[in-house]
């Protein structure tokens, strides 16, 4: 695409952009009584269908229900058996969608969730701060919780809990740290402020753990957006493509404080159960609840291309579905970039200036995800409707590279890129292999 050709599409973008975030309200859906044996090219009529009309923020076509990609010559068709509710494959470098299937369909999260909460909370506290847990911090945790053990009245650093959250996808932790930042109903409002400022309109925050509610909501572009804000901070990026850890347990009387191990739940990070690690992984985050099935926001990257894929609710009944449809999309991702046209763009938060020379600045608050910019002011954002839920050489010069061996990201050289030339992300920084 010429540099004329471009110019002129943000042109029309940023006219249209009021138009395109008044988005339709959409009702989310209870999937917990469907029968799971359709595929993406045959539909069960028990299982409720993505409305007709959705969100059009990051381009139109995104906002239409089904499969939307534009193949050129030599692309690979999509994989079959895809059964996921919602997807989407992104280039998370220059924000292109390169293939999305219901891409705003408004759909419970799970504990996809939780990257929105640590995306608005991790700047806020020190990691090394220390926190006794008192008896009502964890008294709104719901019944069925992941848990990853946090106890009361024991002392925690902010650190310790935040391996709870990305690892075990520890409801205690997420309750425990909301409170450190005001209180669970403070952090549900912060979220949600977040999520206007990242242009994330079909999320609806209910929970800041994302144990199901009704009326809470997201969807696989918005969580593809989250992700991509949240992989700019250094401690998510590092918490996120974490393998393993210690975190502590009871401090008993007399006796010295014991640590026990903690394993990541991203099969495709760690594999398990019957799932290979994949090659490139770098996080991010799955969920899994009654109402929301198996939802997944994955990151990895290949020959210096990074990519973002998004699975929400795979009906399949194979076992894992949701980390084997999201390698299966990686694998065409990665296959397809560059031989495919995209069909729509993953956009910059509402705080982040464009230059028409084609540079781009930030607002302050834009960059470190607090969620303080003030370009969500005087939005409307759509809601759900009657909702009912219980709830991978450098890419275009720029060098940036995730890599994972034997489940371990590993140090790699990078440099700042941008996004679609507009929104500057800084360097992915790089791990050593963990000990």
């Amino acid at each position: 695409m010429s540099a004329l050709k471009k110019t002129a599409l943000t042109v029309i973008a940023a006219a249209l952009l009021p138009a395109l975030t008044a988005a339709p309200a959409t009702a989310a859906v209870d999937f917990s009584k469907a029968d799971k044996t359709d595929n993406r090219n045959k539909q069960d009529n028990s299982v409720p269908n993505p409305p007709s009309a959705m969100s059009t923020v990051g381009g139109a076509l995104l906002g239409k229900p089904g499969t939307q990609v534009s193949l050129a010559a030599g692309a690979p068709v999509l994989p079959k058996n895809l059964t996921g509710r919602s997807w989407i494959v992104a280039d998370a470098e220059s924000g292109d969608v390169l293939a999305a299937h219901n891409a705003h369909w408004q759909l419970p999260p799970a504990s996809t969730m939780k990257m929105l909460f640590a995306d608005t909370v991790l700047p806020r506290l020190s990691k090394d701060e220390e926190y006794t847990v008192k008896p009502a911090d964890l008294a709104g945790v719901g019944e069925g919780s992941s848990l990853v053990g946090v106890k009361e009245n024991q002392t925690y650093s902010v650190h310790d809990l935040w391996l709870g959250v990305f690892l075990r996808s520890g409801n205690d932790a997420v309750h425990v740290l909301s409170e450190m930042n005001g209180g669970v109903s403070q952090t549900v409002a912060d979220m949600q402020d977040h999520a206007d400022e990242l242009q994330a309109l079909d999320t609806h925050v209910v929970t800041p753990d994302g144990y199901d509610e009704p009326g809470q909501v997201s969807s696989a572009y918005d969580l593809t957006l989250i992700a991509r804000s949240g992989l700019q901070k250094k401690d998510f990026r590092e918490y996120c493509s974490t393998v393993r850890a210690k975190f502590p347990g009871e401090q008993k009387p007399g006796k010295k404080r014991e640590a026990f191990e903690i394993q990541n739940t991203n099969r495709l990070l760690t594999g398990d159960l019957g799932v290979e690690p994949y090659a490139g992984i770098a996080g991010v985050k799955n969920g899994n609840t009654t109402h929301a099935g198996s939802t997944f926001t994955g990151v990895a990257e290949r020959d210096g291309r990074v990519l973002l894929v998004t699975v929400m609710n795979p009906s399949s009944k194979e076992s894992q579905a949701v980390y084997k449809e999201t390698a299966s999309l990686l694998d065409w991702g990665f296959s397809a970039a560059g031989k495919v046209e995209p069909v729509g763009e993953l956009v910059p938060p509402r705080s982040a200036r464009t230059d028409p020379s084609g540079g781009s600045e930030q607002q302050d608050g834009a960059a470190n995800g607090n969620g303080d910019g003030d370009g969500a002011a005087g939005k409307e954002r759509p809601g759900p409707a009657n909702a009912s839920t219980a709830s991978q050489s450098g890419s275009s010069g720029v060098g940036v590279a995730l890599s994972i061996t034997g489940g371990v990201l590993v140090l790699l050289a990078g440099a700042v890129f941008l996004v679609n030339r507009r929104w500057p992300l800084p360097d992915l920084v790089r791990r050593l292999p963990l000990r």
